[in-house]
């Protein structure tokens, strides 16, 4: 395994730039079918939903919309990164974790 060692180029949809995105963790396992390479995003479950549309445009909520916006691009770079390599792509929460 290794943590934040790959970089995934996406485009912000903040700036219309290009980034780079380092993924939390890059995990080789063998299965019963051979071997398998997933890529691993850990984030807290309110990053990977939506922001709920609010009356009032607060700073917060501003926040959130970018936070999703570039999050979102960065996930889909992510998955046509690892669709190109054979790998798989989990974005995991703390549900996931147990917590």
């Amino acid at each position: 395994w290794a943590s934040e060692e790959l970089i995934v180029p996406y485009i912000s949809p903040v700036d219309g730039r290009w980034h780079r995105y380092f993924p939390d963790f890059l995990v080789k396992v063998n299965t019963k079918t051979g071997p398998k390479t997933i890529l691993l995003e850990v984030k807290p479950k309110k990053q990977t939903q939506p922001p709920k549309q609010q009356k009032r445009v607060t700073k917060k909520y501003i926040t959130e919309v970018t936070t999703w916006g570039v999050n979102q691009a960065k996930w889909k770079a992510a998955e046509e990164y690892c669709l190109d390599r054979g790998w798989e792509f989990k974005v995991i929460t703390e549900d996931h974790l147990g917590l």
